[in-house]
Protein backbone atom coordinates (compact mmCIF):
# COMPACT_ATOMS: atom_id res chain seq x y z
CA UNK A 1 0.00 0.00 0.00
CA UNK A 2 1.34 3.39 -0.56
CA UNK A 3 1.37 5.84 1.51
CA UNK A 4 1.16 9.97 1.31
CA UNK A 5 2.23 12.97 2.88
CA UNK A 6 -1.02 13.07 4.05
CA UNK A 7 -1.20 10.00 6.56
CA UNK A 8 1.81 12.14 8.07
CA UNK A 9 -0.77 14.17 10.23
CA UNK A 10 -1.34 11.52 13.23
CA UNK A 11 3.16 11.17 12.97
CA UNK A 12 2.87 15.23 12.98
CA UNK A 13 0.48 15.21 16.42
CA UNK A 14 2.69 12.45 18.42
CA UNK A 15 5.22 14.49 17.73
CA UNK A 16 4.43 17.68 18.96
CA UNK A 17 2.10 16.39 21.91
CA UNK A 18 5.43 14.72 22.82
CA UNK A 19 7.64 16.88 22.49
CA UNK A 20 5.11 19.26 24.70
CA UNK A 21 5.05 16.29 27.69
CA UNK A 22 8.83 16.47 27.10
CA UNK A 23 9.42 19.72 28.74
CA UNK A 24 5.88 20.64 30.23
CA UNK A 25 7.60 20.51 33.52
CA UNK A 26 10.09 23.40 32.75
CA UNK A 27 7.23 24.98 30.81
CA UNK A 28 4.80 25.19 33.94
CA UNK A 29 6.43 26.93 36.40
CA UNK A 30 7.50 29.78 33.99
CA UNK A 31 3.87 30.06 33.09
CA UNK A 32 3.17 29.74 36.86
CA UNK A 33 5.09 33.17 37.20
CA UNK A 34 3.38 35.25 34.66
CA UNK A 35 0.11 33.98 35.48
CA UNK A 36 0.64 34.32 39.02
CA UNK A 37 -0.24 30.52 39.31
CA UNK A 38 2.42 29.72 41.85
CA UNK A 39 1.05 26.29 43.39
CA UNK A 40 0.57 24.83 39.83
CA UNK A 41 4.44 25.22 39.08
CA UNK A 42 5.09 21.63 39.70
CA UNK A 43 1.77 19.95 38.51
CA UNK A 44 3.48 17.92 35.83
CA UNK A 45 6.90 17.40 37.47
CA UNK A 46 5.86 13.62 37.37
CA UNK A 47 6.49 13.92 33.72
CA UNK A 48 10.12 14.49 34.11
CA UNK A 49 11.64 10.61 34.06
CA UNK A 50 9.60 10.25 31.25
CA UNK A 51 11.38 12.78 29.26
CA UNK A 52 13.78 10.38 27.43
CA UNK A 53 11.17 8.26 25.80
CA UNK A 54 9.02 11.49 25.11
CA UNK A 55 12.43 12.76 22.57
CA UNK A 56 12.43 9.77 21.61
CA UNK A 57 8.90 9.17 20.45
CA UNK A 58 9.27 12.89 19.35
CA UNK A 59 12.30 12.18 17.33
CA UNK A 60 11.11 8.99 15.42
CA UNK A 61 7.41 10.31 14.35
CA UNK A 62 9.15 13.14 12.52
CA UNK A 63 12.10 11.32 11.30
CA UNK A 64 9.35 8.98 10.03
CA UNK A 65 7.18 12.03 8.77
CA UNK A 66 10.14 13.34 7.14
CA UNK A 67 10.94 9.77 5.59
CA UNK A 68 7.83 9.91 3.92
CA UNK A 69 7.90 13.56 2.65
CA UNK A 70 10.86 12.85 1.30
CA UNK A 71 10.65 9.64 -0.73
CA UNK A 72 9.86 9.87 -4.54
CA UNK A 73 5.93 9.79 -5.10
CA UNK A 74 4.44 7.00 -6.67
CA UNK A 75 2.82 7.99 -10.95
CA UNK A 76 0.35 6.34 -10.43
CA UNK A 77 -1.60 4.00 -7.38
CA UNK A 78 -2.32 0.41 -7.03
CA UNK A 79 -5.22 0.68 -9.73
CA UNK A 80 -2.85 2.20 -12.13
CA UNK A 81 -4.95 5.84 -11.79
CA UNK A 82 -2.91 8.91 -12.15
CA UNK A 83 -2.01 10.20 -8.35
CA UNK A 84 -2.35 13.98 -7.67
CA UNK A 85 1.19 15.25 -7.05
CA UNK A 86 0.09 18.40 -5.86
CA UNK A 87 0.13 18.28 -1.75
CA UNK A 88 -1.94 20.91 0.16
CA UNK A 89 0.03 23.44 2.78
CA UNK A 90 -0.40 21.06 5.65
CA UNK A 91 0.96 18.24 3.36
CA UNK A 92 4.18 20.42 2.49
CA UNK A 93 7.35 20.80 3.08
CA UNK A 94 6.85 23.81 4.82
CA UNK A 95 4.52 22.90 7.11
CA UNK A 96 6.42 19.79 7.94
CA UNK A 97 9.29 22.32 8.96
CA UNK A 98 7.70 24.76 10.65
CA UNK A 99 6.19 21.29 12.74
CA UNK A 100 9.94 20.05 13.20
CA UNK A 101 11.33 23.53 14.77
CA UNK A 102 8.42 24.04 17.40
CA UNK A 103 9.65 20.86 18.11
CA UNK A 104 12.82 21.45 18.20
CA UNK A 105 12.11 24.68 20.71
CA UNK A 106 9.52 22.49 22.90
CA UNK A 107 12.68 19.82 23.22
CA UNK A 108 15.03 22.52 23.78
CA UNK A 109 13.29 24.93 26.70
CA UNK A 110 14.78 23.13 29.59
CA UNK A 111 18.09 24.40 28.54
CA UNK A 112 16.74 28.46 27.61
CA UNK A 113 13.57 28.57 29.89
CA UNK A 114 14.99 30.24 32.49
CA UNK A 115 16.29 33.40 30.28
CA UNK A 116 12.63 34.38 29.93
CA UNK A 117 12.01 34.79 33.76
CA UNK A 118 11.12 38.09 34.49
CA UNK A 119 14.59 40.65 36.29
CA UNK A 120 14.39 40.05 39.69
CA UNK A 121 13.15 43.36 41.47
CA UNK A 122 16.27 45.08 43.46
CA UNK A 123 15.60 44.83 46.94
CA UNK A 124 14.21 48.27 48.65
CA UNK A 125 16.63 50.15 50.55
CA UNK A 126 15.19 49.48 54.35
CA UNK A 127 15.71 52.98 56.44
CA UNK A 128 18.12 53.08 59.31
CA UNK A 129 16.51 52.28 62.63
CA UNK A 130 17.42 51.93 66.66
CA UNK A 131 16.52 48.27 65.86
CA UNK A 132 19.06 47.24 62.81
CA UNK A 133 18.19 43.70 60.82
CA UNK A 134 18.23 40.47 61.71
CA UNK A 135 20.23 39.33 59.36
CA UNK A 136 19.99 34.59 58.81
CA UNK A 137 21.04 32.68 56.46
CA UNK A 138 19.06 29.40 55.50
CA UNK A 139 19.65 26.57 53.69
CA UNK A 140 16.65 24.27 52.60
CA UNK A 141 16.27 21.27 50.66
CA UNK A 142 13.59 21.23 47.97
CA UNK A 143 12.07 17.98 46.68
CA UNK A 144 10.08 18.59 43.00
CA UNK A 145 12.87 20.72 41.13
CA UNK A 146 13.94 19.64 37.55
CA UNK A 147 15.15 22.48 35.82
CA UNK A 148 16.53 25.63 35.88
CA UNK A 149 13.43 26.94 35.25
CA UNK A 150 11.95 25.46 38.41
CA UNK A 151 14.82 27.01 40.51
CA UNK A 152 14.11 30.43 38.97
CA UNK A 153 10.41 30.29 39.89
CA UNK A 154 11.26 29.06 43.66
CA UNK A 155 13.92 32.49 43.85
CA UNK A 156 11.28 34.40 42.38
CA UNK A 157 8.67 33.51 45.18
CA UNK A 158 10.74 34.01 47.61
CA UNK A 159 12.09 37.29 46.37
CA UNK A 160 8.55 38.56 47.03
CA UNK A 161 8.87 38.63 50.53
CA UNK A 162 9.75 40.83 52.75
CA UNK A 163 13.21 41.60 54.06
CA UNK A 164 15.43 39.37 51.64
CA UNK A 165 18.35 40.12 50.70
CA UNK A 166 19.66 37.24 48.36
CA UNK A 167 18.53 33.84 47.23
CA UNK A 168 20.70 31.09 45.56
CA UNK A 169 18.60 28.15 44.06
CA UNK A 170 20.20 24.56 42.81
CA UNK A 171 17.54 22.67 40.88
CA UNK A 172 20.30 19.83 40.20
CA UNK A 173 21.25 19.87 44.00
CA UNK A 174 18.23 20.58 44.64
CA UNK A 175 18.83 23.38 47.49
CA UNK A 176 18.28 26.79 48.05
CA UNK A 177 20.37 29.10 50.57
CA UNK A 178 18.21 32.17 51.75
CA UNK A 179 19.74 35.58 53.48
CA UNK A 180 16.70 37.43 54.64
CA UNK A 181 16.02 39.95 57.93
CA UNK A 182 14.13 37.21 60.28
CA UNK A 183 12.28 39.90 62.03
CA UNK A 184 10.54 40.89 58.24
CA UNK A 185 10.48 37.47 56.97
CA UNK A 186 11.01 34.60 59.84
CA UNK A 187 12.65 31.16 58.37
CA UNK A 188 8.92 29.47 58.35
CA UNK A 189 7.56 31.85 56.08
CA UNK A 190 10.18 31.61 53.56
CA UNK A 191 9.65 28.02 54.03
CA UNK A 192 6.03 28.75 53.62
CA UNK A 193 6.78 30.86 50.09
CA UNK A 194 8.70 28.24 48.93
CA UNK A 195 6.21 25.30 49.25
CA UNK A 196 3.54 27.59 47.94
CA UNK A 197 5.20 27.67 44.65
CA UNK A 198 4.28 23.90 44.52
CA UNK A 199 7.47 22.46 45.45
CA UNK A 200 8.44 21.07 48.94
CA UNK A 201 10.70 21.82 51.40
CA UNK A 202 11.96 18.52 52.84
CA UNK A 203 14.91 20.08 55.79
CA UNK A 204 15.55 23.21 56.64
CA UNK A 205 19.54 24.13 58.17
Amino acid sequence: MNTSPSSNKPLLGAGLVAALAASLCCITPLLAVLGGLGGVASAFAWLEPLRPYSVALTVGALGFAWYQQLKPAPAADACGCTVDTKPTFMQSKVFLGVVTVLAALLLAFPYYGAKLYPTPVAPVPVAASAAGPVWQTANYRIGGMTCDACAKHVEHAVQQLPGVQAVTVSYDQGTAQVRFDAAKSPAAQVAQAINGTGYKVLATN
